[in-house]
This record gives C-alpha cells, structure tokens and sequence, in this order.
C-alpha cells in the first residue's frame, strides 16, 4: 500500500508515487488548494514561469506548487515518456520540490494527448497550489491514472486487457482506474462525495458503462468533464484524474 507523506514546505500531504509524479495531494490545516486554468494551454517552460508568478503574486513560494495538468502532443514510447519526464523534474528539482537523493516527488500530475488540435510540445493545461487559509475546508487533488499499475515492469506488461478496446475491455479497463481514483482517495481521507471535479480522458465510447461504472458509484455527482485525449503513453486507452477543490479561476497564458 501506498505511504502518505507530509510535504512541509508546501502545506500539503501526498500519496508517495513514482518518481515523475505522486498518487495526489491534500492542503494541510491552515491551507487550501488553489487551482489555475490557462485559457489555452502554455509551452511547459512558460506554464512553469506563469505559476511561478502567480504564486509568488499570492504571496506563496514555488515549493507551495503541487498539482499539474499537462497536455503533449501525442503518446510517447515508453523511452520517451522517460525522458521527458527527467526534464519535467528538473524544474521540480530546482524549485526544491523534488529531492534528487531519494527520487520523491510530491506533485500529483496528468499528462494527456489531445486527439484533435495537440499542442506542438508539451504544455501545461492548469496547475494547483497551496494558500494560507486559517478557516478552509479539506481540499485535495488526485493525479491522473491510467489502467497500468503504477512502478515496476513496463507498461505492456502492466497495462490491462492490452491492444483491446471493445466495449467489454473499455469496461474493464474504466473499473481499474475508477478503483485506483478510490484507493488514492481513501489514503487522503476523502471519498468521491468530496469532489468538485471528475474528468475522463479517452477517445473510445464510454457510454457502454458511463451508467452503472461511474455514475453509480458516486464519480459523476456533479457530472464529469469527458476530455477528448489519449493517455500519455502507447498503448494505454483510459484515464482519470478528480479533485476537491472550492478555489478556481481562468487565467491568459
């Protein structure tokens, strides 16, 4: 099972992941989370800088910085998804957020590919951070899963009903990831009656189980926002992320 971690200089716990991003995170007392939306996505360096300046007009510091949504221009290999995510960290590693030494990282992250009109290199869609907020209510934001378990072997060999896409696997593969978006919750304290915001990302026909897979579970109480995008790697076909988060706003590049 996954460990819950206490990342102090950003006023947030996170569910202990892999090396390119956490399971998801939660304000601690005193905090809330505050999520930002481009208005179109940013080239990764100036989403990077944009939030830099945002939190520090918050009076934040970059280490306060701990969710991101990212958009790629198509799938990477595996070799790929590798390497971008060795520069990804770095950024993380310089703001004093990713620790080098023991390869952890705190911030939850998505990361997906438009099917139509894909930025030309990686951007950033959205990210959240933590503000001082003495009387806020529990906030937290679960990172993006597909239907691979997380660390290990490769992704062929983790990724469930692999190359399939009929409505039976899509099935299987949507039941996967909801109980993972579940997992990760409960080890915050949270459950799907907390969220303020559900998204899909798939490019294949959810209706076949949208009824009794997510809306009967509780995932859609507030509806869900259906992403017309593909995971971030070859070969994965279904992902999530959700959140519990009061503080929104849309902001230009």
């Amino acid at each position: 099972m996954s460990s819950v971690v206490k990342f102090e200089p950003g006023g947030y716990r996170y569910v202990a992941g892999v090396f390119q991003y956490s399971g998801g995170v939660a304000a601690e007392a005193g905090f809330r989370l505050r999520r930002v939306r481009f208005r179109e996505p940013v080239k990764l360096v100036d989403g990077f800088a944009a939030a830099e300046r945002i939190m520090k007009a918050a009076g934040r510091p970059v280490t306060s910085f701990a969710a991101c949504e990212l958009r790629s221009s198509a799938p990477f290999t595996e070799e790929g998804f590798k390497a971008f995510n060795l520069i990804y960290v770095g950024t993380l590693s310089r703001w004093g957020i990713y620790d080098e030494a023991t390869k952890a990282n705190p911030v939850a992250r998505s990361n997906v590919c438009p099917e139509v009109d894909p930025p030309k290199e990686p951007s950033m869609h959205a990210f959240t951070f933590t503000e001082v907020d003495a009387s806020a209510a529990p906030s937290f934001h679960i990172a993006g899963s597909g239907e691979a378990k997380e660390g290990g072997a490769s992704y062929k060999e983790r990724i469930i009903r692999l190359g399939e896409t009929s409505p039976d696997a899509m099935t299987e593969k949507a039941r996967w990831v909801l109980g993972e978006m579940e997992r990760r919750m409960g080890l915050l304290g949270f459950g799907w009656k907390d969220t303020t915001g559900v998204q899909v990302y798939c490019v294949h026909d959810i209706h076949p189980f949208i009824d009794r897979e997510i809306v009967r579970r509780g995932a859609a109480r507030h509806g869900i926002t259906w992403q017309y995008c593909r995971p971030p790697v070859v070969d994965l076909e279904y992902e999530m992320d959700c959140r519990g988060i009061a503080h929104e706003q849309v902001v230009e590049g």
